[in-house]
């Protein structure tokens, strides 16, 4: 029997079991438009993974995302391989489900959950479903107790709490990546996992070697697929990394997950959503790619029945400064809070520029006492009027005593600056950055 030959027989035994007593569908490629693969004779559900073979014999895995008359539609992983007319198409059991365990903490992986990291694969051998399992809405906790991040302005004006869900947003280069690590290094949990999906190469290593503490390397657990890779393995790393979470919070830990960013994974469904011929709604995303991020983001909070919880923070890149983009939207009205960058701040140099007036934490009510509560709802009373009367203060069209509410934004503003700017190697303790914020802008 030649090599050839003798690969593909291997790749069709791939998987199967000898104690399985039923049939296994072996489907025929029919047609490939360089983005999705037409299969006859394989009838399996939406969402099946599997392996097909390859001219050389070698075999690349996809996913099932479609039909078309009685043809199956999959997507490759890879776009570039040798496919061939009647190629063999095997199903892959294991596809659908993410290896987990604590062999992964401290590792880099890939969307397949191979190592990236130059070190042998994890012997993880737990399965954990990569859509994640279906859960009692009354089984998920109330948010109420704060967290600790670090970043004054977030902890004293936008206090977040274990279990939350935050949406993080903001146009190219104000600083989402920075002020991510900035909260990574305050944050506290016992497991950190981050999704870098579909940034640059780059940014992967710097990430690794620059925002991720050294304290936190062996609890962390990154998953990176960059943006030059096909658009199925970006969202199938953004399942990774949240079943990842899921399985150690279903051990009753707290987690922490990252992902970077879902604007490139809502990309990548668009592109596989309009190459299915889904209509184009707002700024070309069909509806399954808006329907996606809630599907996502609603896998975090606090199992009470488990007794751990994921608390998850997501970047959001607001194309073109657009804080109305779908996307934005969206994401914005499922969380539970939003951090908005401001360009026009960081044009200033006050950094992080986080945009006081309209980023909010819908649960910080729950999570701090009713004198910080009354004192940040000052400090941003004080900061939208000066923001609303900033170019009537510039042309010099306000004559102090007018109005005592802004006199006191004016004479209070350079101190309001100073409080929310923050270098990025400092971290402010929650308790003191509490007590200033208390002492100076109490209602009076």
């Amino acid at each position: 029997m030649s090599g050839r030959l003798l690969q593909s027989a291997r790749n069709a035994l791939d998987g199967l079991s000898a104690l399985s007593g039923a049939p296994r569908h072996v489907g025929s490629v029919t047609a490939y438009d360089g983005q999705m693969i037409e299969v006859e004779a394989f009838p399996l559900p939406i969402g099946s993974a599997c392996r097909m073979v390859m001219a050389d014999g070698s075999t690349v895995r996809g996913q099932l995302v479609g039909f078309r008359g009685t043809q199956s539609l999959v997507v490759p992983f890879r776009q570039d391989a040798a496919f061939v007319m009647h190629g063999p198409v095997y199903p892959d059991g294991k596809g659908s489900f993410a290896e987990v365990g604590d062999d992964l903490l401290g590792r880099v992986i890939d969307a397949h959950g191979s190592p990236l990291d130059g070190r042998s694969n994890p012997k993880a051998r737990l399965l954990w479903p990569l859509a994640g399992r279906n859960a009692n809405p009354l089984d998920t906790g109330r948010v109420t107790q704060a967290l600790e991040t670090g970043v004054r302005a977030i902890d004293t004006l936008l206090t977040l709490g274990e279990g939350q869900r935050v949406a993080l947003v903001a146009g190219s280069g104000v600083g989402k990546s920075v002020l991510m690590g900035q909260i990574l290094h305050g944050l506290k949990a016992d497991v950190y996992v981050i999704g870098l999906i579909g940034e640059r190469s780059r940014e992967v290593r710097d990430f690794v070697e620059t925002k991720l503490p050294d304290s936190r390397r062996n609890k962390t657990v990154v998953v990176a697929v960059p943006a030059d890779f096909p658009a199925q393995l970006r969202l199938r790393a953004a399942y990774r990394a949240t079943a990842i979470a899921e399985f150690f919070r279903n051990k009753g830990l707290r987690v922490v997950l990252m992902i970077d960013s879902l604007t490139r994974i809502a990309h990548a469904q668009r592109e596989i959503g309009l190459a299915l011929g889904e209509p184009p709604t707002m700024k070309g995303y069909p509806p399954s790619a808006l329907a996606m991020i809630p599907r996502l983001i609603e896998r975090g909070g606090i199992d009470t029945v488990r007794g751990g919880s994921i608390t998850a923070l997501y970047t959001v890149l607001a194309d073109g400064g657009d804080t109305n983009d779908p996307v934005v939207d969206t994401a914005r009205a499922i969380t539970d809070g939003h951090i908005i960058l401001s360009r026009q701040m960081a044009e200033q140099g006050i950094y992080p520029a986080i945009d006081i007036s309209k980023s909010l934490s819908r649960t910080m009510s729950d999570t701090v006492d009713d004198e910080h509560l009354s004192a940040a709802m000052r400090f941003r009373r004080l900061w939208s009027v000066y923001e609303d009367n900033r170019d009537l203060l510039l042309i010099g069209g306000y004559t102090k005593g007018q109005d005592a509410e802004v006199d006191a934004a004016i004479s209070t503003y350079p101190e309001m600056c100073a409080f929310i700017s923050q270098y990025q190697q400092n971290s402010f303790n929650f308790a003191e950055s509490r007590a200033y914020l208390t002492r100076v802008f109490r209602h009076g």
